[in-house]
Parts: structure tokens; sequence; C-alpha cells
């Protein structure tokens, strides 16, 4: 991926001139400002701590941006709409849904419905911005041949054809539903596009109807070209206003008076009472069900809808007016991913090979356990392949001197070859253990298809621990060597699915270290069987001791600040929300401590606050791939230290889940991340965003030659 334009190089590490935020973005600071002098500060003031919705509300607009660049390809540019939108309904089905449900609507005063307040008045400057976007993509997509119409612009000739379409593909997949004395409001399903329809009977009355459009229909409707029209051209309309102009074959004899799309947003946080649960496999299906009836937190609708239909809508579904937004334009333009399908590669990212170390090479002289006898191997996704983490599981199930499998499963996806894998070393005789977290949100029922297959096949299948959901990414292979047992391990950052692992940067560690492989037993052992373990040889395990050693680690390095050998932690991850360890980087600041914080989502600390922060920088890095590994460096007086893993530093990370951050020890390894990876992020100057005082991203204009990290990553310079 070639670098982008200087005229876009857009945050430097020497920071130029900033430019002012746009009067759009999310301002999150408090209306109180911090105390002035040093003597008067203290870590409990609100102000130090930013809001987590805005903040996350602040990474979405980030997003947008990536849809606004004109220097990222176009379609490159649709796709980043399409994931905003995405992005959105899930704020809405669980961080607002949240914050709903402390916010009962019988107290229509108070600090939580401010909160709210102030979120959807962000949310509605988002959209807007995300419309306008659109529109100007849409003009730019006509002018490379594609262009998605209206229906009213379409000719003669097109709308023969596309109502050919409808009457032959679309009208038997529809039904509409009634709305009268004798047949209740229908259930609106979550994330759902409905239209609202008004009828006239021969009588004259008046009737409401809800016809929903099907999900299972492409939503852009391709309308064939007519002879003549240039190679590679492509027209659409939305299906929605496809069925609206044909609404007289669903309703004959019966005047269309007026047809309106709207779509609802519905609470998916279910709380699952685990303690009161003989089966939690059995809840978690309850859960699921229980999810399709919760209540609206977002009704969408576009700015033309009539207040009378407004009104039947939000009384039968029970929502609030000021949970209704209105769009200039289609509703849910998560759709428009639709148009990434088409063969367009001038229009795209150029593709890229993922490499594979010469010496886990299917190909390689050496097996992947003589390799990892040897050394350790580290591999940074996607940029390396995930296919040695599959091939290294396959391995060890044909293998006849493995004895046992032990793996976390949390998002696989489907047509897993990893739990192929597995099932395979079933079939082979060897010993499988999967845990199967059943709770990993909007995942549920994809794992739980797996952990009955798994279980089906003689797989022993735990589904989790009691109020903890497993997040770790770990796999340990037991094999017999002679008259030793050796352990072989992986450990993630990210999720066993070969998919995504081609769009988000993880990083996976393979070892065969003995103290390493007695951890990642005694870890299995916790999450399987009982264990009042309080300890591990060089393991951070959340909630056992992750938080303790991450909090002496950075104390280890306001000490050594203090001493005056200077202190460096280098800290790259998701999210950063828990309290204690934003007050702990506070006092390393304070103490002289450089603190370089990558966040890629959400950031609750506040940086460049006079005597609270100076010496902290937060950084977020949003590109073609999604960051998603969390490294933590520690420079230790120069005995530097790293630790990668699962873990974010938010309060549920911490206290809520099992985590596992493991250590990389090898010397050759620590400066390959510390240069190689964690110096190549710093110095970003194209897809890095520098966070402001008051929670605000910029893109810092700067002289210095754009450095984009991750197009580095896909070329990397060759060794002198």
């Amino acid at each position: 991926m070639p670098s982008k334009a200087p005229a876009h190089a857009k945050s430097s590490h020497h920071a130029a001139k900033r430019e002012p935020a746009p009067e759009s973005a999310p301002v999150l600071e408090t209306p109180e400002p911090a105390p002035a002098t040093r003597d008067q500060i203290s870590l409990n003031d609100p102000y130090l701590y930013l809001d987590r919705e805005l903040s996350s509300l602040a990474f979405q607009r980030r997003v947008l941006e990536e849809a606004q660049d004109p220097d990222t390809p176009l379609l490159e540019r649709v796709k980043f709409l399409s994931i905003l939108c995405s992005n959105l309904d899930e704020f809405f089905m669980v961080r607002v849904a949240i914050l709903k449900q402390k916010a009962p609507s019988s107290m229509p005063e108070g600090p939580m419905t401010e909160h709210l307040e102030r979120i959807r008045t962000e949310v509605k400057h988002i959209m807007e911005d995300a419309y306008q976007t659109w529109h100007e993509l849409q003009s730019a997509l006509i002018q490379a041949g594609i262009e998605v119409r209206n229906y009213s612009d379409l000719t003669t000739r097109e709308r023969s054809a596309v109502e050919s379409y409808f009457r032959q593909v679309v009208y038997p997949v529809l039904t509409p539903l009634a709305f009268d004395p004798g047949r209740p409001f229908p259930h609106i399903s979550n994330l759902s596009l409905n239209l609202a329809v008004a009828v006239r009977d021969l009588k004259g009355v008046e009737r409401f109807a809800r016809v929903k459009i099907p999900d299972t229909l492409p939503q852009l409707v391709a309308v064939p070209q007519s002879d003549g029209a240039p190679a590679g051209k492509h027209t659409f309309i939305w299906l929605e206003q496809l069925i609206i102009e044909n609404l007289h074959a669903l309703f004959p004899g019966l005047e269309i008076i007026e047809a309106h799309p709207f779509r609802v947003t519905r609470d998916a946080e279910v709380a699952i009472q685990e303690l009161e649960s003989d089966d939690l496999l059995e809840t978690v299906e309850e859960a699921i069900w229980q999810r399709r009836f919760r209540a609206v937190v977002r009704l969408q609708v576009a700015q033309d809808i009539p207040d009378h239909i407004l009104q039947i809508l939000v009384e039968n579904l029970e929502s609030d007016r000021r949970d209704v937004y209105y769009t200039d334009g289609a509703l849910d333009l998560s759709r428009v991913k639709q148009i990434l399908s088409i063969e367009r590669p001038d229009l795209k990212d150029p593709p890229f090979l993922a490499t594979t170390p010469q010496e886990l090479n299917p190909k390689a002289e050496e097996d992947v356990f003589a390799v990892l006898r040897r050394d350790d191997v580290l591999l940074h996704h996607p940029y390396e392949s995930f296919q040695p983490i599959v091939e290294f599981l396959r391995r060890a199930a044909s293998d006849p001197d493995v004895l046992a499998i032990k793996i976390t499963l949390y998002r696989v996806g489907r047509n897993s070859p990893v739990v192929e894998a597995l099932l395979n070393a079933i079939e082979n005789g060897k010993q499988v253990a999967v845990l199967v977290e059943l709770k990993a949100r909007f995942d549920e029922e994809s794992n739980i298809e797996w952990a009955r297959a798994l279980e089906a096949a003689g797989v022993h299948v735990v589904y989790g621990l009691l109020g903890l959901k497993v997040h770790c990414k770990v796999a340990m292979v037991v094999r017999r060597e002679g008259d030793t047992i050796r352990r072989y391990l992986h450990l993630g950052t990210g999720n066993y699915n070969p998919v995504t692992a081609r769009t988000y940067t993880d990083v996976s560690l393979l070892t065969s270290d003995e103290q390493i492989g007695a951890d990642v037993t005694d870890l299995f052992n916790y999450v399987t069987g009982y264990s009042a373990k309080t300890d591990f040889r060089k393991l951070l395990v959340a909630p056992i001791n992750l938080r303790q050693r991450m909090e002496e680690l950075i104390r280890r390095e306001i000490d050594h600040a203090l001493r005056g050998d200077g202190g460096h932690l280098i800290f790259k991850f998701n999210g950063l929300e828990d309290t204690g360890i934003i007050k702990l980087l506070y006092q390393a600041s304070q103490a002289g401590v450089r603190v370089d914080l990558m966040v890629r989502g959400i950031c609750c600390l506040r940086p460049g606050v006079e005597g609270v922060s100076d010496n902290i920088t937060v950084t977020s890095i949003v590109g073609r791939f999604l960051e998603h590994s969390r490294i933590y460096y520690f420079r230790n007086n120069g005995r530097e230290e790293i630790y990668v893993g699962s873990a974010d530093l938010m309060a549920r990370n911490l206290n809520h889940r099992v985590e596992v951050l493991y250590p990389v020890e090898n010397k050759r390894v620590i400066t390959r991340v510390r240069e190689g990876t964690l110096g190549v992020y710093l110095a970003d100057n194209r897809n890095a965003r520098r966070m402001q005082t008051d929670g605000t991203y910029v893109w810092d204009k700067s002289d210095e030659p754009p450095s984009d990290c991750q197009a580095i990553f896909l070329n990397p310079p060759k060794p002198a």
C-alpha cells in the first residue's frame, strides 16, 4: 500500500502547529477546569477523567474521517462509512441501552438524562456528517461508473426491468402485516428496516400496515444496463424504493396513501443471571431469545415522515421521542457495503500477500515442534500469515506423539479450520479440552453451535466461568518426547479466526517455554476445574494477578524516574477506562516518566494537563486494518520488559474477564517489538491522530515525509 500524499500527513511525533478541532467534534471535558497549580491538583478531580461514551463516539468520528479522506481509495471510503454505521448500531444496542436502563423514563431529569442528551446531540452531528459524506461519495462513484439512483430517475425500460425483478424475486418474500382492532401491532425485530404504510379501503377508511424489507435479498437492486452502456458501469436502486413503488401488489384494491421507511434498534444488553442458572448454555439461549423483545433505544426515520405516522410508531414501539433520529437519505448506510463486491481493484486498497517465516513454511526441513524447541516465534498479523497457527493445530491433531490439545475459543467464525483440527484430533485419539465462551456478545449463537458440535464429537467442552468472561487467547499442545512431556503453546492478542486475522492487527507467540507451559497448565485447570491459585510464574492473568502486576510495573518505572534513571512506558491497546490505572499513569507523568499511549478507541485519560499529564501522549491509529494488538513496554532502566496479550486497560478486562498477558523474553524479539513494531507505530504521521487536552483528536500538519505504519509493515524495508 503506497504512502499517501504529504498534504495529508496528519500527525507527527514532533508535531507542528495544530489545527483547531472541527466544530462538530465532541468536546469531552467537564464544565469546570482543573486546578492551575500542582499543589492544588487532586487526582480524584472528575475533570481528569473523560466520558467513556463520548470518547467512544470520538472514535466513530475518526472512522468517519477515513470515509472523508480523498487519499483513501474510493470503495475503501465506502467501506469505512458502512463500518461507522454498524459501529453505531452496536453502540446503541450496548452502551446507550445500559445508560437508559440506569435512567428510567420515570426520572426525566438528572445527570444520566443530561448525559444521554449529550450523546444524542453528538450522534446527530456524526450522522449529519455521515450523510453529507455519502452524498459526496455518490458524486465520486458516478464519475467511476457506479450510481445509486432514485427510482424516479429510472427510464421506462429500466423501470420495466426492475419491476420484473420485483414480481419474480421480491414479491414472494414480502409479508404485509395489518394493524387494526383485531390485529395487534406487529413485532419489529432489532435492526430491521420496515415500511409504515397507510392505505384507504373502498369505504374510505384509512388503515395502517407494516411491511418488512427482507434482509435476505440484496439491499441495492442492480438495474440492468442498456445496450451500448459503458463497460463496467453499475446502476442500483434501494430495495425499499422498489417495494414502495409496487405496494399496490401487496394491497390490491386499496389506495396507497403513503409509505415511509423506519428502522428500530433494540437494547441488546441482557444480563445473564449465571448464579441462578442450572445450565449456562440454556440460560444463554434464553437470553438470546429475550434480546428480540428488549426495549427500543433508537428509532430511525426519514426527515419527511409525517407526525401522525411517527406517532403511531412511537406509541406502539413504546419509544421515547428523544430517541427518534431523522435521516437525510436512505436509512441504514451500513448497507452500502454491498458496493464493495464490485470488481474494481482500481478503487480498492492494493491486494497483499501475508508472509510466512521461513522456519514455519510447511515445506521447511524441520517441523514446527523442532523449531519451537530451538526458539520462540513471534508473528505480526495480518502482515504475517495466521496460517502457521492453523497448521500448528493441524499438525498436533495428526502427530502420533501428541497426547492432548487445550484451547480457549472466543470468536471463531463459521467454517472454522481451527475447530476442524480439533475434531480431527478427537478422531485420532487425542484428549481435547475446549473452553467455548458462550457470552461473547453477538457471537453467542455461533458459539453455541460450535460447543454442541465439539461436545457431540467427544471433546471436553467447558462453557466458561460463573461471573467471568473468558477472553484470553491460549492454546496448548502436550507432546510425548521420549521419556519426557513437553508443552507447546500459542498465545495471542486476537481470536482463533483466520478471516478476521486478515483484517485485524494482532500478535501471536509460539513457544515451548517450560515456565509459561506450566502457567498455561495452571490456567486451564483454573478455567476448567476448581482452583484457588493466586499467582503465576510468568503470565499476568486477570482477575488473579494482572492488575497487581501491572500496577507494580508502572510503579517500578516511577521509582526509576524519581532516582533520575529516566522512565518510559509505551502501551498499545484498544481501550483505557480503568480509573486506578489512569491515576497511576498520571502519577508516572508527574514523576517524569515519559508515557506514550496508543489507544485505538476509548480513552478516558486526559493528556497534556499541566502538572498532571504533561509527559503523556495519546495517539489513535485508524487505517486499512483494525488495530487490535495489545503490547505493553516498560523501559525498566534499560532492562526492558514487554508483555503482549488479550487485555485492555478497562475495568471489565481487569476485574471481570479471564485475560492473559505473556512476556516477550527473547532479546532478538524484544528488539523487534520495540524498534520494528512500536517504533514504527510511534513514527506514524499518516494514520495517527493525536488526542488533545479537551478530548478531541487532530491530524497535525507537518513538513515531515509521510510515514504510514501499516504500509511499512506491508512492505518492510529490506535489511542493509
